[in-house]
């Protein structure tokens, strides 16, 4: 059993690790920011933005592991907010307290928007370049950077993951499987772009798996999380309308589309796959989990 710490760990992904870790019997502490969950004992209600706050809370659990998933993630705000910076500092603190009290290895949550979205849209860890066009991208980026410093200044492992697009239970409503789904629970028009974008998508409950399986193996290095092919969004549009008898509400070209909006982006997952894991979801039954625990939450 190892001792584990779980920062972001009410969020959208961080539910999903949580449940995993505990299961395979692991001493999960929960950093749970103002939220809490249910059925973990040991969860901590704590504001990691707060000068002090990561040492103090590394001190009283000296974790062996560290997961570290929080970071601001308010839709439609997340991309341009100023505390992103303050993530980078809460990020670099929070790593120096876990190596000052022998942590072991960390796996620390990346972007797929630390790349350069301009090239050929598949993204390889260490040739594809880096030139994230958002606040959000680049102080990822710069977490990045630090991250694998510290790592290596100190003889300790750090995994970084760079998630593409998650989907599943607790996804922000503003995004693409639950906007389309309250409209069509609704009754309303779904009103999308064109729908023609390959993304590169992914249930949160295999993306937590990845995760979980970077630490398990004390991965080093930067991970692409993906599923490694390319997904239309309008075969994922028009798949959740037709669970719903709802294809006549979709209403494809009515929202445009972003000129620097790439028209494939996808990862090139194979150092990912090389270290044992693998999918549990495809496209169609990752939708129907989504579709059912969406189901009267709408």
């Amino acid at each position: 059993m190892t001792r584990i710490l779980v920062t972001g760990a009410s969020g959208f992904v961080g539910r999903q690790v949580i449940q995993q870790l505990l299961a395979a019997g692991h001493e999960v502490h929960a950093a749970c920011g103002l939220q809490t969950l249910e059925g973990v004992a040991n969860q901590y209600r704590v504001d990691l933005l707060v000068p002090g706050a990561a040492a103090a809370l590394i001190g009283q659990i000296r974790p062996q592991r560290l997961l570290h998933l929080a970071w601001c993630a308010k839709p439609g705000t997340y991309w341009t907010s100023p505390e992103n910076i303050a993530w980078v500092r809460a990020t670099l603190e929070l790593l120096e307290a876990f190596q000052l009290h022998d942590g072991e290895q960390a796996v620390l949550v990346g972007s797929c928007a630390e790349y350069d979205w301009s090239g050929e849209g598949i993204c390889r860890e260490y040739e594809t370049p880096l030139r994230p066009a958002t606040p959000y991208g680049r102080c990822k980026n710069a977490s990045r950077e630090l991250a694998e410093l510290f790592g290596q200044l100190h003889g300790m492992p750090v995994a970084w993951a760079r998630i593409f697009h998650a989907y599943g239970p607790y996804e922000a409503e503003g995004r693409l499987v639950p906007a389309v789904l309250g409209a069509l629970f609704r009754g309303e028009p779904a009103r999308c772009s064109h729908g023609e974008q390959l993304r590169d998508l992914l249930h949160v409950a295999d993306v937590a798996a990845a995760l979980v399986q970077l630490m398990n193996v004390r991965a080093e290095g930067t991970f692409n999380i993906g599923g490694g092919r390319p997904i239309r969004l309008r075969e994922v549009i028009e798949y959740l309308a037709r669970q719903l008898n709802a294809e006549h509400l979709l209403q494809f070209g009515a929202i445009p589309v972003a000129a620097d909006d790439p028209p494939l982006l996808i990862a090139d997952n194979q150092r990912l796959l090389a270290t044992g894991w693998q999918p549990r979801f495809d496209l169609h039954s990752g939708l129907d989990d989504a579709l059912a625990w969406w189901r009267g939450r709408i």
